[in-house]
């Protein structure tokens, strides 16, 4: 599939590399510029393009940005072909993201993405760590293949999201509609915590939104008090320790 990527930080990043090597045309750009990418994560095939190459002549678009950021590229998006598949990567965190009121209200935050975007959107790898997705992702079928949620309301979008979560090593798992993505948010059961597709359905259901927050925001306490900030991420091991004793 022709696609394009908006974003090289940690998920940006493994996104480009595997799906290149699964095959796919694969376009990067980032909001510095396509001069910025590093040649490394271009081995693979992937070229660096700018924002508006990126959104350009795809089938599938994978925004790999903060949560903030969605309103800033929403014009951009306004001119994609309806048909194209879009595929937001994003979590809100209030210490690093502008406060965003009606996230705060209890609005879902896939929710308010196609409230910015004004389309329909999938959401997927929101729910794995950059660690673990760097670095655990196993072909199809082998023991222990971690599995995440994928999230639609549109057939086609969530067909083409769970095929390509496939290709990233991962096992698929069909979460439903977007109005029940809350329970892939910060702070649910599956949210980093390395399930296994038999695992996955039962931690979805157990999900209560009203202790999301609390339990998101003691994630990132725990983690700026062993790292120091609230952006450095864990290693795979310890934060899956965290969040599975946090989280379940």
């Amino acid at each position: 599939m022709k696609i394009g990527i908006l974003g090289t930080g940690h998920i940006g990043k493994t996104l480009v590399k595997e799906l290149s090597a699964a095959g796919h045309d694969v376009k990067v750009a980032n909001s510095r510029g396509p001069e910025t990418i590093e040649a490394d994560l271009l081995s693979g095939g992937a070229q660096a393009v700018t924002t508006q190459q990126a959104l350009r002549d795809v089938e599938v678009i994978i925004l790999s940005i903060p949560l903030n950021r969605i309103p800033e590229i929403a014009p951009l998006i306004a001119a994609v072909p309806e048909e194209t598949v879009v595929i937001d990567t994003s979590n809100y965190y209030p210490h690093r993201d502008t406060r965003i009121e009606a996230i705060e209200a209890g609005q879902v935050e896939s929710l308010w993405v196609v409230e910015q975007l004004g389309r329909p959107i999938a959401k997927a790898w929101n729910a794995i760590g950059s660690a673990s997705f760097a670095t655990k992702g196993k072909p199809k079928g082998a023991p222990g293949r971690i599995a995440i949620p994928v999230a639609a309301d549109r057939d086609r979008d969530r067909k083409v999201a769970m095929a390509l979560v496939e290709d990233t090593g991962l096992d698929a798992f069909d979460a439903g509609t977007l109005a029940e993505s809350w329970r892939q948010q910060p702070g649910a059961p599956v949210y980093t915590t390395d399930l296994s597709l038999e695992e996955i359905g039962a931690a979805l259901s157990a999900a209560e939104k009203a202790r999301l927050p609390k339990r998101r925001d003691l994630s990132v306490a725990v983690i700026q008090e062993r790292v120091g900030d609230g952006t450095t991420n864990p290693d795979a091991e310890w934060g899956v320790r965290l969040v599975r004793a946090i989280n379940m």
